[in-house]
């Protein structure tokens, strides 16, 4: 027997739209304030979470065909490389510089920090990891019934 769903399927398309520009802005606040990859990684996989519960896990994953496995380990790569590019200039290890760029739409200059790359590494870590296991778990699930 299905359960018709249509409601939480209907409300999770919209939240999850909340969710993923709520986790953006976590990321990018976690420069100056509370946040950043982490948590922002988190968000996210609770989007992905949520999705998994309003539908069945073959339609997520037939939708967005993503090797959870693979998005981890680029996510550790990145964040590794990040801090080793600290020694090829010579600065001790996780070191940050700040790249400036000038936006001609809101006619001013943007400060970057290149810590924004290793807190990229850290939010696909984390996508990448808690989704694996959820993934898991819950095809585990699926084949005791």
């Amino acid at each position: 027997m299905k359960i018709n769903d249509v409601i939480l399927q209907t409300v999770t398309k919209i939240v999850t739209f909340i969710i993923l520009t709520f986790a953006i802005y976590l990321f990018f606040a976690g420069h100056h304030n509370p946040g950043g990859g982490f948590i922002g990684g988190l968000v996210i996989s609770s989007a992905l979470i949520l999705m998994l519960l309003a539908f069945d896990i073959e339609t997520v994953t037939q939708t967005l065909p993503i090797n959870y496995k693979l998005i981890t380990g680029l996510g550790v790569l990145v964040s590794l490389l990040t801090g080793m590019a600290s020694f090829v200039f010579h600065v001790p290890f996780l070191s940050q510089t700040h790249l400036q760029f000038y936006m001609p739409i809101v006619n001013e200059e943007i400060d970057i920090a290149t810590t924004i790359i290793f807190e990229i590494g850290v939010a696909m870590a984390v996508v990448g990891t808690t989704m694996t296991v959820i993934v898991s778990i819950s095809r585990n699930k699926g084949d005791e019934e």
